[in-house]
């Protein structure tokens, strides 16, 4: 089933962020973690699903992660820190 979805993954607590969007959130976290993902994600090794947000259409979830793109990392760890105070890797969850 496809769902538009924005995406925050970190390298560690505290680590390196990358903000991304999909249609398949648990189709893209595995391809991230299996570093079947050239690039940012694979180069830092950025493999933990620390926060995501559900939308009602891509165009939404799009306009959406260019926005957090453009936040402060401070803004990016405050988001985080809210729904997901222990950095815990969500990717089981979903699975579940």
């Amino acid at each position: 089933m496809k769902q538009p979805c924005v995406y925050i993954l970190a390298s560690a607590r505290n680590g390196t962020l990358y903000t991304g969007v999909t249609s398949s959130l648990i189709q893209r976290v595995w391809q991230h973690k299996n570093d079947l993902v050239e690039g940012f994600t694979r180069k830092y090794r950025i493999h933990t699903l620390v926060w995501f947000e559900m939308h009602e259409t891509m165009e939404s979830a799009i306009r959406r992660e260019k926005a957090i793109k453009e936040w402060r990392r401070a803004w990016k760890m405050a988001l985080i820190e809210k729904g997901n105070p222990g950095w815990v890797d969500l990717y089981l969850g979903l699975l579940g």
